[in-house]
Formats: structure tokens, sequence, C-alpha cells
């Protein structure tokens, strides 16, 4: 019994002394554990900051994106293919015209609307409009007719459709100059009529020489066919 009774409370004493000891453990462990903790799993706030920053992200590029309104998206898009379309169709006449006037038209045609289309390039890219890389089916189609012909059918057949081409052009210019939203868009508007205006007087004065000379050729062609018979 004796024995017993010393027994007891040494036992009490170890296990009060592991518990202390584990309690001091804990405590030296807990700053890395907790330490760790955070590096594993960071604070839901920069997650939601993540999540919040792209949407606003795209949201700006969107913005940037478009700048100016469908309508003078529209006009520049369709400047810029008549614009291709002049300068394709300017370069057939220094080839395929007779006439020195059609000749010198085609080249001017090619030597102003390349310029014009440099500048709109230019406008598009600080509106983050992008603009079309190739002819419309109306300017392609006509090219493909004029490209089969030659001499003075050529020159007659490339200068009406100038005349009536820089007809329409004037016409949506001029109601760009004016109602245009973007400043800029109208500037070039503006800006590029007189140049259009002049190239409608040159059309005009070459369309009659190519006329003139077609109906010269047409007179020679009969009286020679009325000799030969």
């Amino acid at each position: 019994m004796s024995t017993n009774r010393f027994c007891m409370p040494a036992k009490i004493v170890g296990v009060v002394s592991f518990c202390v000891a584990a309690a001091v453990a804990a405590q030296t462990r807990t700053p890395e554990a907790t330490g760790a903790a955070k590096s594993a799993n960071p604070p839901s706030s920069s997650m939601s900051q993540q999540s919040t920053s792209s949407p606003n992200a795209m949201s700006s590029m969107n913005e940037k994106a478009s700048t100016v309104s469908s309508s003078d998206r529209k006009f520049m898009e369709k400047a810029a293919q008549g614009g291709m379309a002049e300068v394709q169709m300017g370069k057939l006449a220094t080839q395929k015209a007779e006439s020195d006037q059609v000749k010198q038209f085609g080249q001017r045609m090619v030597d102003d609307h390349t310029k014009a289309d440099q500048q709109l390039k230019q406008l598009a890219s600080t509106k983050g409009v992008t603009l079309p890389a190739d002819l419309d089916t109306s300017s392609q189609r006509e090219y493909d007719r004029l490209s089969k012909l030659s001499g003075a059918q050529f020159d007659r057949e490339y200068m009406d459709h100038m005349v009536s081409d820089h007809k329409k052009e004037i016409s949506e210019f001029k109601s760009e100059a004016k109602k245009a939203k973007d400043a800029d868009v109208k500037q070039f508007a503006s800006s590029t009529l007189p140049t259009l205006e002049e190239h409608l007087n040159l059309a005009q004065a070459a369309d009659k020489v190519a006329r003139n000379e077609a109906k010269t050729q047409t007179s020679s062609r009969a009286s020679s066919n009325k000799k030969g018979t």
C-alpha cells in the first residue's frame, strides 16, 4: 500500500511535465506554421483585386478600340476602299490608256490617293479602326472589266467611270465634313475634299478628250470601210 501511494503522485507529476513541454513546443512552432499557411493561402482580398482588374482592363481596351462612332467608322472604311480602287485603276490607266491625258490623269490618281490613303491609315490607327485591305466587290468587278479593254475604248470607259465615281466621292466627303462626330475625321474629310473636286474637273476634261478620240477613230474606220467597198 505504501509503495502505491508514492508511485501515483510521481506518475501525475510526469504527465503534467509532458503537457507543459508540449504546450511550449506548440507555441514555438505557431509563428512558423502561421507564416507557411499565409504563404500557401494568400488573402482573399488580393484574389478579388486580381479578378476585378481583368474586366477593367478589358473594358479599357474595348473603349480604346471604339473611339469613333459607327457612321464615322463606316466612312473611313469606305474611303479606304475607294482610295485603293483609285490607285489600282490609276496604275491600269498608265499601262493601257492610249491618250497621254488619260495616262497623266491615271498617274495623278496614283500619287494623290496614295498620299490620302497614308493619312487615312495614320488616322485610323489613332482611332482604333481597322481599315479593309481589299477592294470591295463592286470596285473589283469594275477593275476586272477595265483590265480587259485597251486603247480608245479603255480611255472612254475608264474616264466615264472616274467622272461618276468622283461625283459620288465628293458627295460623301461633303456630308462627312459637315456631319462627322469626330473632329479629326471631319478634318480629314474637309482637307481631302478640294483634291477630289480638282480630280473631278480633270476627269471631265480627260473624258471629253477620250470621247472625241473615240469619235474620230469611229469616223476613220467608217470612211476606210467605205473606201474598201
